[in-house]
């Protein structure tokens, strides 16, 4: 939490202790997120997978959630799930880096998992993302996000079609701002020249397949022929 904090340059922190160190993130896992609060950059957590704000159960909200992990670049202005959240409370998410599965499309064996981080080490991505409040039945408040993807780009797209919006530092207030309403300012934000640039990518176990699996080993390389024998 406190490397977030510093890397980040932020106001403060609404998180009372750090998460638990989690390798695997799976749906419904509480993530790191930075948004704003009253004109201050502010580290907080959230319920990975956006609840839509017509549930009315938490069951029926919990089960959702698998389904709203990820928010298409290209739609998320219209997706009902998603747009008001889009417009109103958008947020930063940090990691260090993320796992993609490789698809039939590309070079690489299908379903072969690879891990993509910044080439800086101990730099960690700013993912965009969205953010929102939802409340159940018996009144608690659950706080829930999503990552923002788009388009592959590079050697990305010889593993995955998809891959997430990364915000550039400079744009990271305007991002956050809870006034910034306009669509077409919002959508010029995600855009970037070169997506990819500083990724690199490294072939991991299909361990990762197992959410029971949870360990730094999940992220060290493989060879393929290996990769594709561990699991």
């Amino acid at each position: 939490m406190d490397e977030i904090v510093e890397r980040f340059d932020l106001d403060s922190s609404l998180v009372d202790s750090s998460l638990p160190l989690n390798w695997n993130i799976a749906p419904t896992n509480e993530i790191y997120i930075i948004r704003d609060l009253q004109n201050q950059r502010v580290l907080d957590s959230a319920s990975w997978g956006i609840i839509a704000p017509w549930h009315k159960t938490f069951s029926e909200a919990r089960a959702s959630q698998s389904h709203a992990i990820n928010a298409r670049s290209e739609s998320i202005h219209e997706k009902p799930t998603f747009r008001q959240a889009f417009r109103t409370t958008r947020c930063l998410i940090p990691a260090t880096g993320y796992y993609e599965w490789a698809t039939s499309l590309g070079e690489y064996p299908p379903k072969q998992p690879f891990y993509i981080s910044s080439s800086q080490e101990n730099t960690s991505l700013s993912i965009a993302g969205i953010w929102s409040s939802w409340k159940n039945e018996n009144g608690l408040e659950i706080q829930s996000a999503a990552i923002i993807t788009q388009e592959a780009v590079g050697k990305l797209a010889t593993i995955h079609s998809r891959m997430p919006v990364f915000m550039q530092r400079e744009r990271w207030d305007l991002w956050l701002d809870p006034k910034n309403r306009e669509i077409e300012n919002l959508v010029e934000l995600m855009r970037s020249n070169d997506p990819a640039v500083g990724l690199v990518t490294r072939p991991v176990s299909p361990r990762v397949n197992l959410v029971a699996n949870n360990s730094s080993e999940l992220i060290a390389e493989v060879d393929l022929g290996q990769g594709q024998t561990l699991f």
